[in-house]
């Protein structure tokens, strides 16, 4: 048998006899580290042992250093010659590469004492369990000026082909650990005059140990300052950042010139609350809780379905902080929740939320929007109860509203589907109200991404706000004079937020791609040039081979174009046959470009495998036609988009393994897959996270069941239509299921309660079809435990290599077969 080997800078290896069998012929080698013997102050230590080399062996050496070293040890199969210059410790590292995880023996021949580490980690060659990626081993050794031995390493594994040498002209294979560890930028904020960023980073460090920093940049230099871990935010007109010191009697509030650095307590014993700065810089709008009514924890009445949920019984109020003279005035009295959504830029007016429950009728939610001069206090209700409107911003003279909300919004004025369709309550709208005459103008009717984060910028009077641009997000600019929207052209993927200068024509903004992490840009506005101020992408994927990713869509049969994009394993060859992983989500949302995902699309692609991703109907992105797909069809033409997808990708890239394809989503993805198995048997294994089994049972137990039902189940109920609450629920149909399918379920979920899968594992056990359970302890509806989503991860890709590359060792090595 024939086994693909690179030659490496750090090593060489020849086959032995054994096919299974790599000889390590060539290392690097730093040394010798000097060793002293200590000053004997006794005879034996503590534990009455003596003194001997193995003391010498556990001097503290940073052991990965010995990759960076230019010296280099040449042997042949017959072994390395060792160096035998001076005594001391030395060290030897070479690096081997498995695409599948693989159990290893290490063989040394030649040394009396020494240290074998993996990855930095001291470990035994007994028994490596290699998960895959790219592995460093060093072998930590005494040396002495008489020896004269020659090295002989050898790995070998249960079977032939799983470890190769990386090519040195190449990087290293992509882990989960680069996925989950790593400094990553949370949000940028940039001064008003356009001269000085916020960045606000979390660091996770090996291990699960997190810390969260913010830095200062001046950004005409690049000189950067650590300004520590506290929140904080920019004054609005100013150009001082602000943030909050807790005392005894409250918060202080204290503001920082950033050019000096000089603070100033600007107000004393704040409430807690989130607090809005006034663009006049003279009070502040702080939103405070009030505890609503308690009952007995041993036993208690449930008011209502959202009663069940944590503080739903409080209620949130604004109240105005006067900075100069510390009055706290109330804005709002009485048992619903209102929030201010935006001040004037005059500081006269702040627009009012007032949400209420009607659980009788869709929508169950409704809200009321106010004007409010905060002087007098006297209101003007512009919205009532309207349950499809979102946020509120005022134009910068004050004599518009702009308003997000779905398209049925403002009595259905911004809808844009078919007759027979609802609109998706998730693909958001852009409204516009003239204050005097409440005449609505929609904005984005026809434009089909999907509204997320806007500002109306006071400087240069336009609008600015990403969107959902199929699996995209996309950066756009709203003249509110002529109505024209503007794409701007950015050079990442996906614009994760954004934010721009109150009196400059700059923004600043968060970009990622497929196929590169976090990096932070400036933008020109006048140009719509962007320039990059930190690559953090660059440091996390240092010396990381990737493989590429290609969009590919395809039309179905009904003659919609389904948008999709697969990713190719690193030294991908044409001529081969690879097992194929298919990823959807297949609710309201598309599967976007994110690098770093519930599903790390480069991390399987690095394991071997292809990997498709398909946005099927329903999707938001794609326009309010196609989002409303969603509605009313509990996954009936997602799931044919998907096989057909899937097929029709099969015949048109002969590299793919038809009969190795497994399937995954989570949420309503979860829910796809097990609907899929009921309609379909081309996938080989499948994966369902926190899925719907059931959607009756799903609609009355989930925290957000039955409102999640308004979106996807619109005007339908399990007693009006039987046929989208239990003939397309999988478990009603779990005997049509063959497919070997694994639950994955965090026990404290309360978006999907974990019953969803208990009772669809139940059923198959039942059937004696092939399934497992693995249950995430005290986790919710995503897996945010550090060991506990390495261990999540690891499920997920034992699983598939079990059934995709017939190969169980790593699912054995997880969960051992147990004679019960």
């Amino acid at each position: 048998m024939n086994k693909l080997l690179f030659i490496a800078l750090t090593f060489s290896v020849s086959l032995s006899a054994m096919a299974d069998d790599i000889d390590v012929t060539t290392m690097k080698v730093a040394g010798p580290y000097s060793v002293q013997k200590p000053f004997m102050v006794d005879s034996v230590d503590v534990n009455n042992k003596t003194f001997s080399s193995e003391n010498f062996l556990n001097t503290v050496i940073p052991v990965n250093e010995v990759f960076a070293s230019s010296q280099v040890l040449r042997g042949d199969k017959d072994g390395i010659k060792l160096p035998n210059s001076s005594n001391g410790l030395y060290l030897l590292g070479f690096t081997l590469q498995n695409m599948k995880y693989t159990n290893a023996k290490m063989t040394v021949d030649g040394l009396k004492d020494y240290l074998l580490f993996l990855d930095g980690i001291k470990t035994k060659g007994e028994e490596l369990k290699l998960e895959p990626g790219t592995h460093q081993f060093t072998i930590k050794y005494i040396g002495d000026k008489e020896s004269k031995d020659k090295l002989k390493v050898r790995v070998t594994t249960a079977k032939d082909g799983l470890l190769s040498i990386p090519d040195r002209q190449n990087g290293r294979l992509i882990t989960i650990h680069d996925i989950a560890d790593g400094r990553r930028i949370n949000s940028v904020a940039i001064s008003p005059d356009g001269k000085y960023l916020l960045s606000s980073y979390t660091t996770v460090i090996s291990g699960g140990e997190t810390v969260r920093s913010q830095t200062l940049t001046e950004l005409a230099t690049g000189k950067a300052q650590d300004v520590g871990s506290d929140r904080k935010a920019w004054m609005p007109v100013s150009s001082k950042y602000y943030y909050f010191k807790k005392q005894t009697n409250g918060r202080d509030m204290i503001t920082v010139d950033p050019v000096t650095g000089n603070e100033t307590v600007v107000a004393k014993g704040l409430p807690d609350g989130m607090v809005r700065v006034a663009p006049t810089e003279d009070f502040l709008i702080i939103s405070m809780t009030q505890e609503g009514p308690k009952e007995r924890k041993d036993i208690y009445e449930v008011l209502v379905p959202d009663d069940r949920q944590p503080g739903w019984r409080d209620r949130s109020f604004p109240v105005k902080y006067d900075l100069k003279t510390g009055m706290i005035q109330p804005l709002t009295y009485g048992y619903h929740n209102m929030y201010v959504s935006d001040i004037s830029k005059d500081g006269k007016y702040v627009l009012l939320h007032k949400s209420e429950a009607r659980l009788t009728k869709r929508p169950t939610t409704l809200t009321s929007i106010y004007l409010m001069d905060v002087n007098t206090l006297n209101v003007r209700l512009l919205v009532d109860r309207d349950g499809f409107v979102g946020n509120s911003w005022f134009s910068p003279d004050g004599t518009q509203i702009l308003f997000s909300g779905t398209p049925e919004s403002f009595a259905g004025i911004g809808k844009n589907v078919k007759p027979d369709q609802t609109p998706s309550m998730t693909d958001n709208q852009l409204y516009l109200m003239d204050i005097s005459s409440r005449q609505i103008t929609p904005l984005t009717k026809y434009f089909n991404p999907s509204v997320s984060q806007v500002v109306w910028n006071k400087f240069d009077g336009q609008i600015y706000f990403d969107a959902e641009n199929k699996d995209c997000v996309s950066l756009y600019r709203l003249n509110p004079d002529n109505k024209k929207i503007k794409q701007l052209q950015v050079p990442e993927d996906l614009v994760k937020s954004f934010n721009v200068a109150g009196h400059a024509s700059v923004m600043t903004y968060i970009g990622q791609g497929a196929m590169n992490s976090d990096r932070v840009y400036t933008m020109d506005l006048n140009t719509a040039k962007s320039t990059c101020v930190e690559d953090l992408s660059a440091t996390l994927l240092k010396g990381i081979e990737l493989g590429s990713c290609e969009s590919w869509d395809f039309i179905n049969s009904r003659g919609d174009t389904i948008s999709g994009r697969f990713y190719l394993p690193p030294h991908f060859d044409k001529s081969k046959k690879y097992p194929m992983i298919v990823n959807y989500y297949g609710g309201c949302s598309p599967t976007s470009r994110n690098f770093e995902s519930r599903y790390p699309h480069n991390l399987y692609a690095a394991m071997g495998y292809i990997v498709y991703i398909i946005n099927p109907s329903g999707a938001t992105g794609f326009g309010q036609e196609f989002s409303a797909r969603h509605v009313d069809t509990a996954g009936e033409g997602v799931a044919q988009d998907i096989i057909e997808g899937v097929k029709e990708f099969c015949n048109q890239h002969s590299f793919v393994n038809a009969k190795k394809i497994g399937c995954i989503g989570a949420s309503y993805g979860g829910f796809m897959t097990q609907y899929l198995q009921t309609k379909t048997d081309i996938f080989a294994a499948a994966i369902s996270h926190a899925g719907i089994s059931d959607h009756t049972s799903y609609w009355g137990e989930g925290y957000w069941g039955y409102s999640y039902s308004e979106v996807s189940m619109a005007n339908e109920y399990p007693w009006t239509n039987k046929e989208l609450f239990v003939n397309r629920s999988p478990l009603f149909n779990a005997d049509k299921i063959h497919t070997p399918l694994l639950f994955l379920h965090g026990s404290a979920d309360h978006n999907v309660p974990i019953g969803e899968s208990i009772q669809m594992f139940t059923a198959l056990k039942l059937l004696g079809r092939p399934t497992a359970f693995v249950v995430v302890d005290n986790q919710d509806h995503h897996i945010v435990d550090y060991d506990k989503r390495i261990r999540w991860q690891n499920t997920i890709f034992a699983w598939f290599q079990k059934y995709l590359q017939d190969d169980d060792s790593w699912w054995e090595a997880l969960y051992p077969k147990k004679s019960l």
